[in-house]
């Protein structure tokens, strides 16, 4: 059995670069909102693209910490400090996310402007939840169904 499922009916549009839904059984995962700092709290850019890869990063470390990987990951919610940053740099972290993530591209994913974050310097925050399947239902990156890119 598959440990991850994408929910897509039948009659809507097929995304690009993310799932309408995701279904998964296992040890969940709830990985707090990463903003671009290191593991010393200290920011090394101000560009967008370089806080979204450090953020990136620091989901990757969170995650190993409970024995998962990207490929575990079915939720992700960005928080963009301006929207239209993010859109007109979307081909830089489309770049970024693969480099650090991998193809994962099966992740129920929203993603929201808000005024400010709580980090003065902090221009994106992104919070994940991923399904570890239990050992019985195992399989290997890239073993699960994904979306067309």
């Amino acid at each position: 059995m598959n440990p991850k499922t994408l929910l897509q009916p039948a009659d809507w549009a097929k995304p690009k670069g993310y799932a309408n839904g995701v279904a998964a059984h296992g040890l969940q995962v709830f990985v707090a909102g990463q903003i671009g700092w290191n593991a010393q709290c200290q920011f090394e850019s101000d560009d967008f693209v370089e806080q979204t890869r450090q953020a990136l990063l620091n989901i990757r470390a969170v995650l190993a910490e409970a024995g998962a990987a990207p490929c575990h990951i079915t939720r992700m919610t960005w928080y963009v400090v301006d929207k239209r940053e993010y859109l007109s740099r979307g081909r830089e972290v489309g770049q970024v996310y693969r480099e650090v993530l991998g193809q994962e591209y099966g992740v129920a994913m929203s993603a929201v402007q808000v005024v400010a974050l709580m980090e003065d310097r902090a221009r994106v925050e992104i919070e994940v939840t991923a399904v570890v399947p239990d050992a019985g239902s195992r399989s290997h990156a890239g073993e699960h169904d994904t979306p067309e890119d």
